[in-house]
């Protein structure tokens, strides 16, 4: 609401009112409806009440300002100054001036198009103006109740390996309507719920670069000689064909926007979308432990023949660890045994910035479904909800290689023991001490028995990463026990050996990790 003079409260349905059974309420004139709401009670007995008034209340009176023998007139210059001052509804007292609703009021209501409603006589005005409050109170309860659930649900959309699709789609299931992010460039990026259709979807790509900022996209820097003009407004709003088109500009001058198409905006619905284009903004900005210019600067001189020990400070740090992630391919009802599956979706690069933003770094790489950050050693990477990562040891900038070997092999490891974070140990594992090339070879040849069935693989990577557990096994990969059994006892039977041997259980261990 924009009226300054309109309570920052929810406003009460007149049925609502009109519904209350303790109240005994009834309409005498005037018309209905939903949209007929009230925003505060006024008592006056005033014959012309204009000057007390300031729009949308329900105005009650006994009609103790009426004389003995008033006429139409009377009521319809009364009626018609209630409604010029912006009066929602009369409720008129049955006690102790009057016995009845005066006919000619009613006649002067239904003519103005005031709803008119008779007050019994056992009904206070002071009862009424208590339900009003409390009918705002609730209403104002459930609102905030929306807005809170709503900004939860932002909040964990944004956690997700694909979290601006998630952002919009909750905004646009929050708000009933339409919201889209649009590129500096003016395009479409993203976009979720129902289309407003053509007409509106133009209006709000229009609204959009009212917000850009000047000289980024379809919105042209000022002409030479028109001095700096005036900044771009942070948000803008209209409506058209009764929906209502608003647009956020977000971060600081890159020319990503926020547009949203609703059937409706009250003061819970911005405050959704505000929460949402803070989030997009962080989703879309650049979080970074440098400036853009001096990453620009290390990035040419990488390309001209700088050492990485020489460029490394212009990045912001003298030590680093190298990160490699995936996305689970974990839904809202997926057990966690099948989050780790190879159908995972592919980040794109969205995605991929938000998870550098997670870990305080713009130094992202997405590539062939596996995420490489560059983070400062001075942060300790967590994995954010939906992620499995792999850390490297901290190292000096010409150790970068190495250490993008040993994220890789921690990214594996977690991956076969099903856990969101392994990082690399400075001790050597055994697969530091065996050629690749030869370890892969090995593995395959030693896994060769079991590879055509997954499931046997499966189960028998689960079941020595849980130390041999039935019941665990069972309950990470959804199966019962004796199924866990038959599946081992399968895998002995084809490997031809004894998984009750250690030194067997650490060598199939780590071929296991090898595939």
């Amino acid at each position: 609401m924009s009226d300054p003079m309109v309570p920052p409260t929810p406003p009460v349905p007149l049925d609502a009112l009109l519904a209350r059974e303790d109240l005994g309420l009834r309409r005498v004139a005037g018309p209905s409806g939903p949209d007929i709401v009230v925003h505060w009670v006024h008592t006056s007995e005033m014959a012309d009440p204009y000057p007390y008034l300031l729009g949308g209340e329900l105005l009650l009176s006994a009609g103790v300002h009426i004389p003995d023998g008033a006429g139409p007139g009377y009521f319809d210059a009364y009626a018609s100054r209630i409604v010029a001052a912006g009066g929602v509804a009369l409720g008129f007292g049955l006690a102790p001036v009057h016995d009845t609703v005066p006919e000619a009021l009613a006649a002067a209501c239904e003519l103005h198009g005031l709803p008119l409603l008779e007050v019994p006589p056992r009904t206070t005005f002071s009862g009424v103006a208590r339900a009003v409050w409390q009918l705002m109170a609730q209403a104002r309860l459930a609102e905030l109740r929306r807005v809170t659930e709503a900004h939860q649900s932002l909040a964990s959309a944004a956690a997700r390996p694909n979290p601006v699709p998630a952002v919009l789609h909750q905004l646009s299931r929050r708000l009933g309507g339409r919201a889209v992010l649009f590129g500096p460039e003016g395009t479409e990026l993203a976009t979720a719920g129902r289309d407003p259709g053509a007409e509106s979807g133009a209006a709000l790509a229009r609204l959009a670069r009212v917000v850009r900022p000047a000289g980024t996209g379809h919105r042209p820097a000022p002409a030479p000689g028109d001095g700096p003009g005036r900044p771009a407004p942070a948000s803008a709003a209209d409506t058209l064909a009764g929906v209502r088109l608003t647009a956020y500009a977000l971060g600081a001058g890159h020319g990503f926007v926020l547009g949203v198409a609703a059937p409706r905006s009250d003061s819970g619905d911005h405050a959704i979308a505000s929460v949402a284009a803070v989030l997009l903004a962080l989703l879309t900005g650049e979080q970074q432990s440098g400036t853009g210019a001096a990453r620009s600067a290390a990035l040419v001189r990488l390309l001209l023949g700088g050492e990485p020990e020489e460029v490394a400070p212009l990045l912001g740090g003298e030590r680093w660890r190298v990160v490699h992630a995936r996305p689970d391919a974990r839904g809202p009802d997926t057990p966690a045994s099948n989050a780790q599956t190879p159908n995972a979706q592919a980040p794109d690069a969205l995605a991929a910035s938000a998870l550098g933003a997670a870990l305080g770094s713009a130094l992202v790489d997405p590539a062939g479904g596996v995420v490489r950050v560059l983070v400062p050693a001075g942060r300790e990477p967590q994995a954010p909800p939906g992620w499995t990562l792999g850390v490297s040891a901290a190292v000096a900038p010409q150790d970068w290689p190495a250490a993008d070997t040993q994220a890789a092999r921690a990214l594996a490891r977690a991956r076969a023991t099903r856990v969101p974070l392994v990082v690399h140990g400075t001790r050597p594992a055994l697969d530091d001490l065996v050629a690749p090339a030869d370890a892969d070879a090995h593995a395959r040849l030693l896994l060769a028995p079991v590879e055509g069935s997954p499931a046997l693989v499966d189960t028998l990577r689960t079941w020595l990463s849980l130390h041999g557990s039935w019941d665990r096994t069972a309950v990470a990969l959804a199966v019962h026990r004796n199924t866990v059994r038959q599946r081992i006892a399968r895998c002995a039977a084809l490997l031809e050996t004894d998984l009750d041997d250690p030194d067997v259980r650490m060598e199939l261990w780590f071929a296991l990790r090898r595939t």
